[in-house]
C-alpha cells in the first residue's frame, strides 16, 4: 500500500490556507495525513486551520525559522513512505493524488514524481511549459528548457529527502532546486503532463520584496561537482544567475556579482549572465522597475501563447 504524507509549510496565508486544505481534502485518494507546520504566523492562519475539521490534520507551530526549516520538520513529523509538498496558497485538482500513485506503479524505480501545472494570476489560469510526455526523465536537461519540479507538484520519497538532508535551511531562494539538484543526482525523476495542480501566483504574501543577506549554512556553490555531468552543472549555474537577478534588483549589488563570477562556467545560459551584468549596471532605485517591466512583458507574452 501506497502511503503519502501531505507537507505544507504555513506562514501568513489566512487568506488561502483553507482552499488549499479543501483540496487536499477533496482528493480522489485521500492522504494517510496533512501535516502543517506553522513557521510563526502574525495573522489569522493558526485560527482558520483549526476551523477546518478532519482527522487527517495534524498542526505543528513553531518560532519563524523559513519554509525550509517548516518544510523539514513536517517531514520529520510524516510517517508515510512518500511526502507530497504543498504550499499553503496552492491547491490540487482532486485527481492529483491519484496520478502520483499510478506514477509510482508505473515508474516503481524513481525517487520523485511530478505534474505539469497551471498558473493562476487573478484573472485566468495558464498552462506551465513543461514536458509534453509522460514518464522518466533527463531532469537537469528538460529543466535547462521548462519547468519538471516545483513544490506544490511534487512527490519525493521520505527516506531519500532525509538521507540528502532536506531543504537547505536559511537559504531564501533556491531552496527548492537546491533539493531538486541532489534528488536528481541520485536517482530517476517521473513526470506525468496531466496539469493537476494550480500554482497561485497572485497570493499574497508571495515573496519578499526587500534584499535581506542569507543566513544559511548552505549555498548553490556547495553544489559544483567537477566530476557530476555537465547538465547538472549548467543546470546549478542558471538556478544560481536567476537567484542573481532577484538580489541584484532588491539591492544585493555584492551577491550578484559574486554569482556572475563563481558561476561564469557556464555555457548556456550566457543571456541570463548578461541581463545580470546590465541591472547590476543600473542604479538600485531602477534595478526593481526595469525587472518588473521585464517579467510583466514576459507573462502577457506567456499568456497569450506567442
Amino acid at each position: 500500500m501506497t502511503t503519502i504524507s501531505v507537507i505544507i509549510p504555513l506562514y501568513n496565508k489566512a487568506s488561502e490556507v483553507e482552499r488549499t486544505l479543501r483540496s487536499v481534502l477533496a482528493q480522489k485518494t485521500q492522504p494517510m495525513e496533512i501535516i502543517i507546520v506553522d513557521d510563526g504566523s502574525t495573522d489569522r492562519s493558526l485560527e482558520v486551520v483549526r476551523g477546518v475539521e478532519s482527522p487527517l490534520i495534524k498542526l505543528f507551530t513553531q518560532t519563524n525559522q523559513g519554509v525550509s526549516a517548516a518544510r523539514n520538520r513536517a517531514i520529520a513529523e510524516a510517517h508515510g513512505e512518500w511526502v507530497a509538498l504543498l504550499d499553503a496558497d496552492d491547491r490540487w485538482c482532486e485527481d492529483y493524488l491519484s496520478e502520483q500513485i499510478s506514477m509510482i506503479e508505473r515508474y516503481p524505480d524513481c525517487g520523485a514524481y511530478a505534474t505539469a501545472f497551471k498558473v493562476d494570476d487573478g484573472v485566468r489560469e495558464v498552462v506551465a511549459d513543461t514536458p509534453q510526455s509522460e514518464g522518466e526523465v533527463d531532469f537537469f536537461e528538460e529543466s535547462m528548457h521548462r519547468y519538471v519540479m516545483i513544490p506544490s507538484a511534487t512527490l519525493l520519497r521520505r527516506e531519500l529527502v532525509l538521507e540528502l538532508g532536506g531543504f537547505p535551511e536559511g537559504m531564501r531562494m533556491g531552496e527548492d532546486q537546491y533539493l531538486w539538484t541532489k534528488v536528481a543526482r541520485s536517482g530517476k525523476v517521473a513526470f506525468s503532463p496531466k496539469p493537476l495542480v494550480i500554482y497561485s501566483r497572485a497570493a499574497e504574501n508571495r515573496s519578499a520584496t526587500i534584499f535581506r543577506p542569507e543566513e544559511s549554512n548552505f549555498s548553490l556553490e556547495d553544489l559544483y561537482e567537477e566530476s557530476a555531468s555537465d547538465i547538472s552543472n549548467e543546470y546549478v549555474a542558471r538556478v544560481a544567475l536567476g537567484k542573481a537577478l532577484i538580489e541584484s534588483s532588491r539591492g544585493g549589488t555584492a551577491q550578484a556579482q559574486r554569482a556572475l563570477t563563481f558561476f561564469a562556467y557556464n555555457r548556456l545560459s550566457g543571456r541570463l549572465m548578461r541581463k545580470v551584468r546590465v541591472l547590476n549596471s543600473l542604479p538600485v532605485w531602477l534595478r526593481p522597475k526595469v525587472l518588473a517591466f521585464y517579467n510583466w512583458l514576459a507573462w502577457a507574452i506567456a499568456r497569450k501563447g506567442i
